[in-house]
């Protein structure tokens, strides 16, 4: 038995998958799969893409998969319902996200108008409509931190939907213009109450 022969039945039985249990062409693509490993590396993204594949191929279980590229079942199964589109728009912003740009608080009402303008936009799509209004980098932790900050949380929470046909505003040339003001829906309907009035006396304090 050859070296690459020994190291992919170590690949194998570290993650617990039992040769004898698989079909041929389940071997075939496990082969192919360590060999992509080993000419790209085991860094997150070659791992994130490999496991899109497997957990799409319809082939293996996804406890099978986790194991195979050291994630926890969960995590293969919240990542088997992301689009292949979801996956990429992840693990850019996983690398461009967490160094650049933060979310200032002028952003609120314009990610507020477009979130009750696409109800089902996921995650994703805001983060990608944040980029190319402003041209800023986040992350979708930081991007759920400042929605529940400004109480838009549970406003278009869609993660695993995403709107394929949304056109996004093309950023403005000019950085000293102002940000689109959002609907007047947006704001919270003023009180009608009376303020006290000048003219009547001070309440006595004792």
């Amino acid at each position: 038995m050859s070296q690459q022969d020994q190291a992919f039945d170590g690949w194998l039985r570290g993650a617990q998958v039992a040769v004898e249990g698989l079909s041929q062409r389940q071997i075939d693509v496990l082969r192919a799969s360590f060999d992509y490993l080993e000419r790209s590396g085991r860094d997150y993204y070659s791992l994130r893409l490999l496991s899109h594949f497997l957990l799409h191929c319809g082939l293996f279980k996804n406890a099978q998969v986790a194991r195979l590229v050291g994630v926890s079942r969960k995590t293969a199964s919240k990542q088997q319902q992301l689009s292949s589109k979801q996956v990429v728009q992840a693990a850019h912003h996983r690398m461009s996200g967490r160094p650049y740009g933060k979310l200032l608080p002028r952003y609120a009402g314009p990610i507020a108008q477009f979130l009750l303008q696409y109800p089902k936009a996921s995650r994703y799509d805001v983060i990608e409509f944040i980029q190319k209004t402003w041209e800023v980098h986040v992350s979708k932790r930081a991007l759920s931190l400042f929605l529940k900050r400004y109480g838009l949380d549970g406003v278009g929470d869609q993660d695993d939907q995403s709107c394929a046909a949304i056109e996004f505003p093309e950023p403005s040339a000019d950085p000293s213009l102002p940000v689109p003001r959002p609907s007047q829906e947006f704001f919270f309907r003023r009180p009608n109450t009376r303020a006290p009035s000048c003219c009547y006396p001070s309440p006595c304090s004792g």
